[in-house]
């Protein structure tokens, strides 16, 4: 990002974010840091999440902290989030960004790979807010982006369970949005397109992909994990304190 945003409110600012070790994770870790927040991020990838801390540090920038962490496992992500505040101060800023988009057919999906798919897309979206709402309280007020995506709004077919958890993100935005209000809590959701990570390159942006991309946006560059990061920004920081419970599409006009 060769322009980006300079967001005073966002100086010192704790911030915590999941599946922070690549793509547009590790953006926004980079992003936020960029911003001299105090980043907090986990992730169950160390050996980049490793890497990526030292970039950041080498780069001049506050050193995140990294804690190895499936947030499918509600108890660990708990651990993590109580640690990150013991470390660092109360969570301003609480970004559920960790998802798995593995394409699946509806004839193969079981019974495990539906609980899997709700549990590493939206179940820990709820029990991290519910874990960070009482110190934003506390502190007068706090943000929590939840990541959505535009698949369930465009009919996408081969991953149902995620099209299905990305769907109810919306839901439990609007729902959350209205629960914490009165303690000046925003929480909105950031809907991205086909962001050109390095993960959908390798695996799924054949000539075919990059076809329906053409047709489906009405912006033809292509979305970078960049473009996703600069609206997260302006939700984190106070620029954004009247906007709550909307979903924020970042998708070059496809949905």
């Amino acid at each position: 990002m060769t322009r980006e945003a300079r967001y005073p409110s966002l100086e010192g600012r704790v911030v915590f974010i999941s599946g922070g070790a690549t793509g547009i994770g590790a953006t926004l870790v980079e992003a936020f840091a960029r911003q001299g927040c105090h980043v907090a991020f986990v992730d169950i990838d160390e050996a980049n999440a490793t890497e990526l801390v030292v970039r950041i540090a080498d780069a001049g920038h506050p050193k995140p902290l990294f804690l190895l962490c499936d947030v499918t496992d509600i108890d660990a992500l708990r651990n993590a989030l109580s640690n990150t505040a013991a470390a660092l101060g109360t969570v301003r800023v609480l970004v559920n960004n960790a998802a798995d988009d593995q394409r699946h057919r509806v004839a193969e999906t079981t019974p495990e790979l539906w609980d899997h798919a709700f549990a590493v897309n939206v179940r820990h979206h709820f029990f991290a807010a519910q874990a960070v709402a009482p110190g934003m309280t506390a502190a007068g007020g706090g943000s929590i982006v939840n990541m959505g995506s535009i698949s369930w709004m465009t009919k996408t077919t081969g991953m149902p369970a995620y099209t299905a958890a990305k769907a109810a993100v919306k839901g439990l935005t609007m729902c959350l949005a209205r629960e914490f209000g009165p303690a000046n809590i925003r929480v909105n959701s950031v809907v991205p397109g086909w962001v050109m990570t390095e993960r959908q390159l390798r695996m799924w942006v054949t000539p075919e992909g990059e076809s329906t991309i053409d047709s489906a946006q009405c912006l033809k560059a292509r979305l970078q994990a960049s473009d996703i990061a600069a609206m997260v920004l302006f939700l984190g920081a106070d620029d954004s304190r009247l906007c709550t419970a909307q979903d924020f599409v970042v998708d070059a006009g496809w949905a």
